[in-house]
């Protein structure tokens, strides 16, 4: 009987519970991973502070990165950019499982489809369990899109890919082309820092980055920002910094990852004629924005929301980071020196720290 560790959250203000699972043959279609490394989106700390509701009991974690250990039958043979799979191969996966044929599936929304299944969120049954990164497997669905990783790309670099890389990597394909346009970042956090470094190798003119905090203001600036816009108490709008700044350049495109409504109506203020809004990062409950029809229609602009990624985003994800990640200190955005018996500590570094993410491996931590 083959086993794995799994730690288990069971609700807010409740310690995680560590237990022994056996895993289960695989159905038609799954693939069996071992779980190298995880890192903690926000997400799972709103979940671990109560800030959001997940069913429970679950494991939580999706940033994640691990090697083949079984291929099942029917698993498929190469992964999304028709590159074979074999047992040992280093992979990332996309944060969810669903059906390619679904109406929405065909419309590139998989991630909303009705069958849809999402590691780190779903609830431990009596016939479901290793589907989270804090574990030592993950027992990957059939229809989870898969890719093979370089080898040379770092781990806690790696685990990024399958959440903050390509979350960003989908708001970019909303915004459109960025190139000689002047591009806004709210919210320097990790997809807002991950922003900047796409849109500068996407060739954006300006990289701005707009953030309450002046040392994220100053992360941003390694990742291709050029233009860092403090806000808070006593400074001057964003919109009156940025007529400043760029008295004859519009802002074309704006994304947003803060999830702030002041911020979201700011970024719709300092759009120019035909500008684009993506809003990423208001995914819990907040008042309604308030905007004005008549500039949206007097002033061509466009707002689209965004929620997870498709195939076409997680592959662009995948390709940015192979390409880029040394050219960028991604490393250095993770705080690395937690294991899989640490996860209570890792998740209060978490909340306390500010980091933009913690790391947690699955064998002993770094030194």
């Amino acid at each position: 009987m083959k086993t794995s560790r799994a730690v288990v959250f069971e609700g807010t203000g409740r310690p995680f519970r560590c237990e022994t699972v056996e895993i289960p043959a695989l159905h038609e279609g799954e693939v069996l991973v071992r779980n190298e490394y995880t890192t903690l989106c926000r997400s799972d700390l709103n979940t671990f502070s109560g800030k959001r509701t997940e069913k429970t009991p679950t494991i939580l974690g999706h940033e994640v990165v691990g090697r083949i250990e079984e291929l099942g039958a029917g698993a498929p043979s190469s992964d999304c950019r028709g590159t074979a799979l074999r047992v040992g191969d280093r992979i990332t996966w996309a944060i969810y499982a669903a059906d390619p044929s679904s109406p929405l599936a065909r419309r590139g929304i998989p991630q909303k489809a009705p069958d849809l299944f999402k590691y780190g969120h779903e609830q431990i049954t009596p016939t479901s369990h290793l589907h989270g990164g804090l574990a030592g497997h993950c027992l990957l669905r059939r229809h989870t899109p898969i890719l093979r990783l370089d080898e040379g790309i770092p781990l806690p670099v790696a685990a990024l890919i399958n959440c903050s890389v390509a979350t960003v990597a989908g708001s970019l394909r909303l915004a459109g082309d960025v190139r000689d346009r002047n591009v806004l970042v709210a919210g320097a956090g990790m997809l807002g820092v991950i922003a900047c470094a796409m849109s500068r190798c996407a060739g954006a003119n300006r990289v701005i980055a707009l953030d309450i905090d002046a040392e994220r203001l100053e992360t941003a600036r390694t990742f291709g920002a050029d233009l860092p816009i403090q806000t808070g108490p006593g400074r001057p709008s964003p919109a009156a910094q940025l007529a400043d700044e760029l008295p004859d350049e519009p802002v074309i495109v704006a994304l947003d990852y803060s999830g702030v409504p002041d911020t979201m109506e700011a970024l719709i203020a300092a759009l120019g004629i035909g500008g684009v809004l993506v809003l990423v990062g208001a995914t819990y409950p907040q008042r309604p924005l308030s905007l004005s029809a008549e500039q949206m229609v007097r002033r061509l602009h466009t707002i689209k929301g965004l929620h997870n990624y498709n195939q076409t985003d997680f592959v662009a994800a995948v390709e940015f980071i192979e390409t880029q990640h040394r050219r960028f200190p991604f490393e250095q955005l993770v705080y690395d020196r937690f294991s899989l018996n640490q996860v209570d500590e890792a998740f209060d570094y978490g909340l306390k720290s500010g980091a933009h993410r913690v790391g947690i491996r699955m064998t002993d931590p770094v030194p």
